[in-house]
């Protein structure tokens, strides 16, 4: 037998179901899992103080060299799973890329603060605190040394 249902309910019934579908897409997409995206090396070739774009990362590199020409004053520079700054000229200080928040690697360093365009947190380019949420703690810091012209991270 065929039941005839009021077009009305049907829509309804639709639009719930995809409210529903969208609502947890959504959930999901901030969700506590992170993914993880190997480093594309461990050098840094001269280029952007940005990354290509928001990205998850499971952990920082060690050992990464980035030339000391690549980290302007006052700025820095996104290399891999490091962030380096150079907050006054001849001084150097390295941060774990990786925001705390969701896991996302910072995608720049601007106006002394580094930022994550993932979720829009920010953090300060001298000791890495968090300056702007959702993240509610800081960059990890790393040890920055001078190896000639190079700075080596650990």
């Amino acid at each position: 037998m065929t039941q005839n249902i009021p077009r009305r309910d049907v829509l309804r019934s639709a639009g719930a179901a995809g409210a529903a579908v969208a609502g947890a897409g959504a959930l999901a997409a901030c969700g506590s899992s992170t993914s993880s995206t190997p480093s594309t090396g461990a050098t840094a070739a001269a280029g952007s103080a940005t990354s290509a774009g928001p990205t998850t990362a499971a952990s920082p590199a060690a050992g990464t060299t980035v030339a000391k020409a690549d980290v302007p004053v006052g700025g820095g520079k996104v290399s891999g799973q490091i962030v380096v700054t150079q907050p006054t000229a001849g001084s150097y200080t390295a941060f774990s890329a990786v925001c705390p928040h969701q896991g996302c690697l910072v995608s720049g360093v601007s106006g002394g603060r580094i930022t994550c365009a993932c979720h829009g947190s920010a953090f300060d380019a001298t000791s890495g605190a968090v300056t702007a949420g959702p993240a509610k703690s800081g960059l990890t810091p790393k040890k920055v040394s001078e190896s000639g012209s190079n700075l080596v991270v650990s």
